[in-house]
């Protein structure tokens, strides 16, 4: 019986004490020149990106890799030997014994998102560092226990939000602060990403005879698979998934957040959204506007995953400019920024200054390796607290649309019409589904209530409260729990 499930016997104090000596027993002084011997785990197409980055930072060297599907893991094993001149590779199809393991010193994890806060937490407590794909979690509560199991261990958890290694956004950021476009107004998220339907079942799809699905759910209800695949189209539902606000998007809501200069929740949030233009299996919206309500600067974020019209393949770009990215509105000009770099433009729109992109294919990984290395905080761009209030406003805007009701488009409009910002986003998707021949006269669209925040218990609070407060916290499946006190 592995370690974690005996922890599942225990109880109160001798829990905690348990977990922490245990997590003692497992940590290395690493010397400077020693090798950081690393793990990855969930070994799809991100862990493949892993196992290809992790190969390439010198001082750090793959010991294991694990995957509940043994086709995955198979092909893991060669690419990681492959990676390092033949060097062996461990293959684990169980998380709890990687975790035994006193040859592993870290682990970089690219698991399903309902799996991401269970395995950085039993990582923490095994004492080991851990590198966590975004999102840090599945749901609200999960990710403080994240910040707190660093905290409580002493290991570094860095996310995979590679943007905070880039000295782009540093400058950018410093550029803005210093006053040189005049104070911010508004901030602006944008993921416009295309993505279509995942098709619909009538049927439970069998698990691929590879997979143990037990391990694979984790935590998740294990429930017959009512979608065409198992691996990828997990994002776009519920019990495993996040949507596009919390897959691509959780990057640019990073950024929106640093610009917006506040390191809590916002005071309320909320959203409009649906998901339009197919009939499939997915549960997320492809489409969706959220506002959040920092003070003194409020930020919006768009997801759209249709195209810029129906019977085409390009998507739109807010001003011409950004699919995805972030747009910083100032009162002397403004800062756009995509994927290669972000430029400042004054109120005419002339370009005055120019931001490049500077990290590498492997910089977020070798930043980690550095951070292992020398123990100094301020080497992990991204800590599990800034890792957590990030993904936990993907999760406001997915919890405002959860608990919303249905409505037309006139009723929406009048919703939000005190709201600038919210009514001009509003409106510039109306026309979008309206290019997608989207009748909106008709098809009703959801309109999620103001949700007001308690910032500091991370709750929610006012006439929405206890519908939203059950979105905070899943119900786990023994034995994978993340425990009240990690």
């Amino acid at each position: 019986m592995s370690r974690i499930t005996r922890r599942r016997f225990l109880s109160g104090s001798a829990a905690v004490g348990a977990a922490a000596f245990l997590s003692n027993t497992n940590l290395r002084a690493l010397g400077a020149n020693e090798d950081v011997r690393i793990a990855i785990v969930g070994t799809g197409g991100r862990g493949s990106d892993h196992i290809k980055a992790f190969s390439k930072v010198a001082g750090c060297r793959i010991v294991g890799v694990c995957d509940a599907d043994e086709d995955h893991l198979g092909k893991a094993v060669q690419n990681a030997e492959k990676a390092q001149n033949g060097q062996k590779v461990k293959g684990f199809s169980d998380y709890r014994k990687l975790l035994d393991d006193k040859e592993i010193d870290a682990i970089a994890t690219a698991t399903p998102n309902h799996w991401h806060s269970l395995v950085t937490v039993w990582g923490c407590q095994a004492g080991k560092d851990v590198y966590v794909e975004k999102p840090i979690s599945h749901e609200i509560w999960e990710g403080r226990k994240c910040v707190e199991a660093m905290t409580k261990y002493n290991r570094v958890v860095q996310h995979g939000t590679q943007r905070r290694s880039d000295q782009l956004w540093y400058q950018a950021y410093d550029y803005i602060r210093q006053g040189n476009l005049g104070a911010v107004q508004w901030v602006k998220g944008f993921c416009y990403k295309s993505r279509p339907s995942i098709g619909k079942t009538t049927t439970p799809t069998p698990i691929p005879a590879s997979v143990n699905y037990d391990h694979w759910c984790g935590p998740a209800p294990m429930e017959p698979l009512m979608r065409k695949k198992l691996h990828y189209d997990w994002h776009w539902v519920w019990p495993t998934g996040n949507g596009d606000i919390g897959n691509q998007g959780v990057h640019e809501m990073d950024l929106c957040r640093w610009f917006v200069g506040n390191t809590t929740l916002p005071d309320s949030v909320m959203s409009i959204g649906g998901r339009f233009g197919y009939d499939d299996d997915a549960t997320t919206p492809n489409t969706m506007i959220t506002y959040y309500d920092y003070k003194p600067v409020p930020f919006i974020f768009e997801v759209r995953g249709l195209p810029r019209k129906a019977g085409t393949d390009a998507m739109d770009a807010f001003g011409k400019l950004i699919r995805i990215g972030i747009w910083v509105q100032c009162e002397n000009g403004y800062f756009a920024a995509g994927e290669g770099g972000g430029f400042c433009y004054d109120k005419d729109g002339k370009q005055i200054k120019q931001f490049k992109q500077q990290l590498g294919a492997s910089g977020h990984q070798e930043t980690f390796i550095k951070a292992v290395k020398s123990r100094n905080p301020k080497d992990n761009p991204c800590n599990a607290e800034v890792a957590h209030l990030s993904a936990a406003c993907c999760h406001l805007g997915n919890i405002s649309y959860r608990c919303g009701k249905e409505a037309l488009a006139g009723d929406v409009s009048d919703a939000v019409k005190a709201n600038p910002q919210a009514s001009e986003s509003f409106e510039r998707m109306k026309e979008h589904l309206v290019s997608n021949n989207v009748d909106i006269k008709k098809t009703p669209i959801i309109l999620g209530p103001s949700l007001t925040i308690d910032t500091k218990a991370e709750r929610f609070t006012g006439e929405f409260g206890d519908a939203a407060n059950k979105y905070l916290k899943r119900e786990y499946r023994t034995p994978y729990e993340i425990p009240e006190q990690v």
